[in-house]
């Protein structure tokens, strides 16, 4: 829902109030509307304050107040006197606890209607992958990823799962994955909103790419069968192994490096060393090197789904 209906009945909300409640004249009117038009200010001022929230229960109000006025006109028109009795004594409390009603209505369902009613790929969905990963906070300080980070009600409960779990490896992810959340929220590069929204599927993954489906907006994930299920769906992906992928160091055979040897391969004489990426190089004749950095030179690379792995010799 547009933020400016959020405005309006704000506006039209609190002299109605005033003017109800308080005292039948002019002047309330007035005291209304400059009260409203305080809200509305400290909205655009203050948007860390979630003023937001109040306008939302003023549009519950003027929504329970409309649905007392089609009651109303509905029984002068076809109700019995013994309704219309009943009507002249109670009206005022009928009208109020459906203003009551609104209100709490409205404020319950307030993190669904708050900022994701505009739908775009300003919004980025985490889901639990990135979370626990814990990279996307580097990427949102740096500002490489930009906009209104969502953090979907299902995945903090998943996380939150994780951490009341028997298995101190799940346990650690998830208390890691909350951390980062909380991270997020602290942070001032990027805006966070978290979304009840809860689409029906089978699976995690089916419910993240259907709400970015429905929201128009982007994945943040390292999940594989999220990544494929987003393409079928023809859903934006950023996935942040296929980035950190990218961003790897290029080396072509017969290039020359130095590299440490850390430890022996599984052939024989082979050593073993990693690049600053964590790239694996498997050095030929690199066994008697172990503990020591060597010029090597590169002879081949093999690309897998796994990563990729660099084979040398010593210069």
């Amino acid at each position: 829902m547009p933020i400016w209906i959020f405005r309006f009945f704000t506006l039209v909300a609190f002299p109605l109030l005033v003017y109800q409640y308080i005292s039948q004249d002019w002047r309330s009117l007035l005291a209304g509307l400059l009260c409203g038009a305080i809200v509305l200010a400290g909205e655009v001022l203050f948007k860390r304050m979630r003023l937001i929230k109040i306008m939302i229960g003023c549009t519950g109000f003027m929504i329970g107040y409309i649905l007392f006025l089609l009651l109303e006109a509905a029984l002068q028109s076809f109700g019995t006197p013994s309704m219309l009795s009943f009507w002249g004594t109670y009206a005022k409390q009928v009208q109020l606890g459906l203003e009551i009603f609104g209100v709490i209505v409205a404020i319950i369902k307030a993190r669904d209607l708050e900022g994701l009613s505009y739908t775009g790929h300003h919004l980025k969905i985490a889901d639990i992958t990135a979370l626990m990963d814990g990279r996307i906070v580097d990427l949102c300080e740096i500002n490489f990823l930009s906009g209104v980070i969502v953090l979907p009600v299902f995945v903090l409960d998943e996380l939150q799962k994780m951490v009341s779990s028997k298995d101190p490896l799940a346990r650690a992810k998830g208390r890691r994955g909350m951390d980062v959340a909380t991270r997020l929220q602290e942070l001032k590069e990027v805006e966070v909103r978290i979304t009840s929204k809860n689409p029906r599927a089978d699976s995690t993954e089916e419910k993240i790419v259907k709400l970015a489906k429905s929201l128009d907006a982007e994945i943040v994930t390292l999940d594989f069968n999220i990544n494929k299920l987003a393409t079928l769906k023809k859903v934006v992906v950023k996935n942040i192994a296929d980035l950190a992928t990218a961003l790897k160091p290029v080396v072509l055979p017969g290039e020359t490096m130095s590299l440490f040897i850390m430890k022996d391969g599984k052939e024989k004489e082979q050593g073993i060393g990693y690049l600053d990426d964590g790239t694996m190089v498997v050095v030929e004749e690199g066994r008697k090197h172990i503990g020591k950095r060597t010029e090597v030179s590169v002879y081949s690379i093999l690309q897998t789904s796994s990563g990729r792995m660099i084979f040398a010799k010593v210069k």
